[in-house]
């Protein structure tokens, strides 16, 4: 297989992206919150927890944290620590 070539522009694209993943991940996180509050059905929520649960694994949080968040499965609770994170009077655990 060749390498594929990228422009300057994508490239700076893709390495400005990457910059940022912290905060785009905290904002979907935080899309999340509220999604969650919001569902309805046990199938949506579970759903939800999923992609919730897949955020923090990408954001590094520490995988006792993670843990702790999916075995209660609280909105609160992931809000909490959430608005930890984004104030960053936490490192995630880390």
């Amino acid at each position: 297989m060749t390498k594929k070539e990228y422009s300057q522009y994508q490239k700076n694209v893709i390495d400005n992206y990457y910059g940022n993943l912290d905060t785009i991940m905290l904002s979907k996180l935080g899309e999340l919150v509220t999604e969650l509050y919001l569902a309805e059905t046990e199938t949506k929520k579970e759903r939800l927890w999923d992609r919730a649960h897949k955020a923090m694994i990408k954001l590094k949080v520490a995988p006792a944290i993670v843990q702790h968040i999916m075995a209660k499965r609280d909105v609160k609770i992931l809000a909490k620590n959430l608005n930890d994170w984004l104030s960053g009077s936490t490192t995630k655990g880390r």
